[in-house]
């Protein structure tokens, strides 16, 4: 068997992992919430263990960690500065707003006086 079909057929042993879970959920309706909610955590996690067998499920999960140390480099702006910017992108919309409202009027009065004419 190739790597492309071994990787399919983890990928649908996951699938049915997750399926097995929520059919749980539904098949048991019965039973406590809490218990059914269980049945549907394990499946997720059951086949996120059985999709990681994958090279692709192994490739993600290095991505995964490497976005997370780029997350950790990022610069990120001061309380200081994100309320500045966000005070100014308020402002914009409250201007931007306006001068719509007054073309849109501006429009609307032309149209009303186009048509009221014989």
């Amino acid at each position: 068997m190739n790597d492309t079909t071994k990787n399919w057929a983890i990928f649908l042993a996951a699938g049915v992992c997750v399926a097995a879970g929520v059919y749980g959920f539904y098949r048991f309706a019965e039973s406590a919430m809490a218990l059914r909610m269980l049945m549907v955590i394990a499946g997720l996690v059951a086949g996120a263990g059985v999709a990681y067998a994958s090279v692709p499920g192994k490739e993600f999960v290095q991505f995964a960690r490497e976005s997370i140390d780029e997350g950790k480099k990022v610069a990120w702006p001061t309380r200081k500065e994100t309320i500045q910017m966000t005070m100014i992108v308020f402002a914009f919309a409250v201007i931007m707003a306006i001068f719509l409202f007054g073309v849109d009027t501006a429009i609307g009065a032309f149209i009303a006086w186009l048509t009221s004419r014989n």
